[in-house]
């Protein structure tokens, strides 16, 4: 076997690490560059696309990768929504040489609209944050009218498919916009009318708690239909830097059983298969469970789940390359996955009761760090990268997301 993955963040590692400490196999990481956390590694063989190269020279050049280890059997995996999406749009011509582990094309385009997600978890009676539509199709035409919306300011907008929104352009453009009155909902929709937007915004009640409300899911269906894997995870702290805004630094693995129910629920109906991610947050104001989206692929904090003893990678393995079926796992083992040094995630972790179990769980050593894989891939400059990353989480969140409690960093 031979796992060959797509991209260069700390997911990427994440997952040759769970095939190595499985298998003990090297993998291929194919990227545009050898980022830190896959370079100099002892686990990773990188093989690197030009600086320009298209998706279907990323293609091309997976395919001849094939032709260069006759006699495997390459695994393909990708860790973030564009790749998972060329994957699958080409998969007629990688699946002669690949195991391709990805939902269909069809589901895919389904889930990744945040309108049609909403919808589709509605009908499911899965609790999502209240969504209203508005329809750009016809912006272009006089007569047009935004469509009313009668939720609370403040409030979320976005675009319903990323892929309708990445070649629109105007000043002030965001990933995610929180909206504070009606004059700045209307100049958004104005700006987006005249910059050519024409596809769906999803404007949503905004579910108030801060990073501590949020959880995180990981499934992962097998060729069968069958759910074999299920892993959640109680979120500590969240990223804050633009570019990883959002993505969690630090969470614990906890088996929250009513929204592991809503999960299953999804991914049983949508005939969903593979790994999925799921983003939801604890609304306060009734305790229920509001799911924001499922990403269609296993996540770049992938490695909670190796280090609280599912390696995601045998379920996978056992499935697609062995033709096994394997008998179903919720993870109820409770460790820290943090990327950050223990001192600033107790600082911002306010709450006593939790900061009471991080404490207690770095006590227990029952802490996890992905790139910390000691001494197997613990080279001079390894450690020093690592390191170095961990420190620049204090430089990222004085600059991004200074609080009170972070005076003395």
């Amino acid at each position: 076997m031979l796992p060959v993955i797509l991209g260069a963040d700390i997911g990427v590692y994440a997952l040759a690490r769970a095939f190595h400490e499985e298998y003990g196999v090297r993998s291929i990481v194919v990227s545009g560059a050898a980022l830190g956390p896959v370079a100099r590694s002892a686990i990773i063989d990188n093989v690197l696309l030009g600086p320009d190269a298209s998706p279907v020279d990323m293609v091309d050049r997976l395919v001849q990768l094939a032709g260069e280890h006759p006699g495997r059997t390459l695994v393909l995996l990708a860790n973030s929504d564009w790749l998972v999406r060329v994957v699958v749009r080409h998969r007629a011509r990688l699946e002669p040489h690949y195991v391709v582990p990805f939902l269909s094309e069809d589901l895919l385009d389904r889930i990744a609209d945040k309108a049609t997600f909403a919808e589709i978890c509605a009908g499911l009676d899965i609790d999502v944050p209240r969504t209203i539509v508005q329809d750009f199709a016809a912006a272009g035409e006089a007569g047009w009218a935004p469509v009313d919306v009668d939720l609370a300011y403040p409030l979320i907008a976005k675009a319903a498919s990323s892929a309708d929104y990445q070649d629109v352009h105007f000043a002030g453009k965001k990933k995610v916009f929180e909206i504070a009155d009606q004059a700045e909902l209307d100049a958004l929709w104005a700006s987006l009318a005249a910059a050519g937007f024409r596809g769906r915004f999803v404007v949503q009640d905004l579910v108030p708690g801060d990073d501590t409300q949020m959880r995180s899911i990981t499934a992962y269906v097998d060729s069968r239909g069958e759910i074999t894997l299920l892993c959640s995870a109680h979120v500590l702290l969240e990223e804050h830097t633009p570019s990883g805004l959002g993505n969690p630094a630090a969470m614990i693995t906890q088996r929250i059983e009513p929204m592991l129910e809503q999960a299953r629920r999804f991914l049983r109906e949508t005939g969903y298969v593979g790994f999925a991610n799921f983003d939801v947050k604890v609304d306060p104001r009734d305790g229920s469970y509001r799911f924001f989206e499922v990403n269609p692929r296993i996540g770049r904090n992938n490695y909670y789940l190796t280090a609280a003893g599912a390696n995601p990678m045998r379920f996978l393995v056992q499935d697609r390359v062995e033709g096994l079926a394997v008998e179903p796992v919720v993870v109820e083992k409770e460790i820290l996955y943090s990327i950050l040094p223990p001192r600033l995630l107790l600082r911002y972790v306010l709450d006593p009761a939790l900061h009471a179990k991080v404490r207690a769980l770095i006590r227990a050593g029952a802490v996890a760090h992905p790139l910390r894989y000691y001494p197997t891939d613990g080279s001079l400059a390894r450690r020093a990268y690592v390191l170095a990353a961990k420190l620049n989480q204090i430089r990222k969140f004085r600059r991004y997301y200074p609080t009170a409690t972070t005076t003395g960093f």
